[in-house]
């Protein structure tokens, strides 16, 4: 792809946005490198990376590769046998810390995940564990190697500690027998051996080497001789500490040696992975979709969006060239629109060869071309003495001569900057020459000629940029299939030139010319009619497929409740003919007892009225379900917390939502929470406090205000782990006042940190008597279950 294309269409704010997403330097400098490819299998490689990357970006969130640093030149030292300094195998060890961490991320939470394309490059990565464990075990800080790392430097130090104690020890004492003989009573050090700060009138009363004096000579830095051999061992003891400390950094180095092609793979896979990844967070900047790649040189962009524009401010646009038509001319006024939109087809192509994802709908459909060519912008040079005119020709010439087929030409302005009537002409001929090789050719215009070639010319199409007379503003939409009108008289009308000039310049336009702005003005018409036709078909149709669902919805809930009826029924009867047996067979018992005459009538008497009294219950109870299902009274004010039961479910919960207008509201029973509505509800009297509970406690009027307020669930996503432990803390306090039986924790999936932190606090609270994670359709991992003791 040629360089003067990616400055025109900006490709490099591109590449600067995508530099900015990567983590690490390696990283970054592979996005610095990206070009546009034109192998296809390269194409959907990289775009299928895209979508993976961003689809683990949405389920587990972003993966940071900071800290993989280019360690080359220390494997080449390690290759022959040279020993690395601390920070060298710092960075080793921040490499394997990067791979630990990636390899923790692509862990599958399911055994029948499905494999993605980068399955491959993680199952890659070793994170060499031990080398890694023995690195940080021996290495603190670039400044310091732990006492641990070897049992010969721990001596020495502890031998070191041990002499500079006895040092401290005899130099405290000279310190208060000499007090009078020091210029301040200090301990110093000078050349790494410690001295006292002696007057320069007392230096013979303090026997000692002289290795220091003051910028004036008034004070001589002594170092006493009693602690000479002290010191000297001191020194000795610091030579054998760094010659241990050499000895470990060998041994580190020829561990790391033994290592070399896991950590070179290592470092260039995470530089891979740190690519992708900065594609996929890219996506999700904007918002992006992977684009449909076609052989035809078929370009179907919907709902396409300038990256480099303001998401909230930019106007989606349709596109398409190359179905009906392989020329597209648009028109219309200046700021409208026009050259954002050849540019957002030019910078799609590029992105999308080079592996991103663009901002615009699903099934938006791109093709692979070998050269992008671009003339856009004023190209105006002094230092060559090249007019804009002659500046743009000499671009188009050159893209003329380099065109074919496989070739995408966009032309912003053609041979603008001359004579109207020759640059149109000169415009029409190139375009026919470009349309004639079956080029995908987009160019903008303010010719009126142009308008009439396209709607003269098969394979051509006119398009514009919509334009509001009311406000005297481009709406930024375009518009294919219309050409633009000049709005020029109907702008100066509406700003206030008076109407007998704008008549008078009407007379200055001939009729053919005249006739083409009455065609387009009937044919924008036509176009917001039919427009706003189309819209209203569309409206219909979401109106009827909403219908369509609900009615099917509906019939799914009848077949359900009627399944449940007949079931129920079923079971009843079952039950009905059970016990039915049961007084049958006790009555033929009782019949055959009282046969005998062996019982008195009385007896049998008893037996009947017990008989008539059950089946007297029976009808009641029936008429009681009857009543409270078919006429119960419905809730008119219901508040949050408020004690319901729900009929259909038979269960009994407390208001979760206030119903919505459609009387549709969340109730909250045990651990579920159901949408139901209204309808089904009945309201739960609390029973008449009596004299004892008047003289309640304030525990237990606490409880009952919790009990009417504190939910069954608490939401800590989004939370650091700080504060998700405080909320959760006093969250659970206030459930286990409200004496509810068990709470519902969502922490989400992510990397597992909230979760770990959750369960290790309710580890340690006594009234948590257990404690699991979500089933399906709880939550799964997501959620976590805390019953109460």
């Amino acid at each position: 792809m040629n360089e003067k294309v990616l400055k025109t269409l900006e490709y490099h704010k591109i590449i600067d946005m995508l530099s900015e997403c990567a983590t690490s330097a390696s990283g970054r400098e592979l996005c610095r490198n990206l070009k546009p490819s034109v192998d296809p299998a390269k194409i959907q490689l990289a775009q299928r990376q895209t979508s993976d990357a961003l689809t683990r970006i949405y389920q587990k969130g972003s993966l940071s590769f900071s800290g993989t640093h280019n360690v080359g030149a220390s494997f080449k030292r390690l290759e022959i046998g040279g020993s690395l300094g601390i920070e060298e195998l710092l960075k080793i060890a921040s490499l394997l810390e990067v791979a630990k961490r990636a390899k923790t991320y692509a862990r599958k939470e399911r055994e029948d995940a499905k494999a993605d394309s980068l399955e491959e490059l993680f199952d890659r990565i070793e994170p060499l564990t031990p080398l890694l464990s023995e690195i940080r075990r021996c290495i603190l800080s670039e400044d310091e190697i732990a006492d641990d790392a070897s049992a010969a430097l721990k001596s020495i130090r502890r031998s070191m500690k041990n002499t500079n104690e006895k040092i401290r020890s005899q130099m405290n004492d000279m310190l208060n027998s000499t007090r009078t003989h020091l210029q301040d009573a200090v301990i110093t050090m000078r050349n790494g051996r410690y001295c006292l700060p002696v007057k320069a009138e007392s230096k013979g009363q303090v026997p000692g080497m002289i290795h220091d004096q003051s910028s004036t000579g008034s004070t001589l830095f002594i170092e006493p001789m009693a602690i000479v051999k002290l010191n000297n061992d001191l020194k000795e003891l610091f030579l054998k500490e760094q010659d241990e400390i050499e000895k470990i950094l060998a041994s580190l180095s020829s561990l790391a040696a033994e290592y070399i092609p896991y950590l070179e793979d290592n470092y260039k896979v995470l530089t891979e992975l740190d690519f992708i990844f900065a594609k996929g967070s890219l996506a999700k900047s904007y918002n992006g979709t992977a684009p449909i790649f076609n052989q035809e040189h078929r370009i179907r962009i919907r709902k396409g969006r300038h990256p480099l524009l303001d998401s909230r401010k930019v106007v989606p646009i349709d596109i398409h060239l190359g179905d009906d038509f392989d020329l597209l001319i648009v028109t219309g006024p200046n700021t409208g629109g026009k050259t954002v939109s050849l540019k957002t087809v030019g910078l799609f192509t590029l992105m999308g060869q080079s592996g991103l994802h663009i901002p615009a709908n699903d099934r938006s459909e791109l093709s692979i071309f070998e050269e992008v060519f671009a003339d856009i912008g004023d190209e105006q040079s002094i230092e060559q003495s090249l007019s804009t005119f002659s500046s743009h020709m000499t671009n188009i010439i050159s893209i003329l001569k380099q065109v074919n087929e496989n070739s995408l030409v966009l032309f912003d302005e053609l041979c603008a900057g001359t004579d109207p009537t020759e640059g149109a002409a000169l415009a029409i001929s190139i375009l026919s020459r470009l349309h004639n090789y079956g080029v995908r050719t987009m160019a903008t215009t303010h010719y009126s000629e142009l308008k009439v070639f396209a709607i003269s010319t098969p394979g051509v199409e006119n398009a514009c940029c919509e334009f509001s007379v009311e406000t005297l503003s481009p709406t930024y939409r375009l518009l294919i299939g219309i050409p633009g009108k000049s709005n020029a008289f109907a702008i100066s009308g509406k700003l206030g030139l008076p109407a007998d000039i704008i008549e008078e310049a009407k007379k200055h336009i001939t009729e053919q010319e005249e006739d083409l702005e009455d065609l387009i003005s009937d044919l924008e018409s036509s176009r917001i009619t039919i427009e706003k036709e189309r819209l209203e078909a569309e409206q219909y149709k979401q109106e009827m497929e909403t219908l369509k669902r609900r009615l099917e919805e509906k019939q799914e809930r009848l077949e359900s409740q009627r399944e449940k009826i007949i079931r129920q029924a079923n079971e009843d009867a079952h039950a009905i003919l059970r016990e039915a047996k049961e007084v049958a067979d006790q009555t033929i018992k009782n019949f055959h007892k009282y046969g005998r005459g062996t019982a008195p009538a009385k007896e049998m008497e008893q037996e009947r009225s017990k008989l008539r009294g059950r089946m007297n219950d029976l009808e009641k109870n029936m008429s009681l379900k009857q009543t409270e299902t078919s006429n119960h009274k419905v809730p008119k004010k219901l508040r949050l917390g408020d004690s319901v039961k729900v009929l259909s479910m038979n269960l009994k919960g407390t208001v979760h939502t206030l119903p919505n207008e459609k009387g549709d509201l969340y109730v909250q029973m045990g651990i579920l929470r159901s949408l139901v509505n209204i309808k089904d509800l009945v309201l739960l009297e609390d029973a008449a406090p009596s004299d004892n509970r008047k003289k309640s406690t304030g525990t237990g009027k606490l409880k009952m205000s919790k009990s009417a307020s504190v939910s069954s669930e608490i939401n800590l996503i989004g939370k650091t782990t700080d504060e998700a432990i405080a909320l959760l803390d006093k969250y659970l306090d206030d459930a286990y006042l409200a004496h509810m039986p068990s709470v519902r924790i969502v922490h989400g999936k992510g990397t597992g940190a909230l979760r770990k932190a959750v369960h290790s606090h309710l580890k340690r609270l006594k009234y948590v008597k257990s404690f699991r994670l979500g089933e399906f359709g709880e939550g799964d991992s997501g959620v976590t279950i805390a019953d109460f003791s």
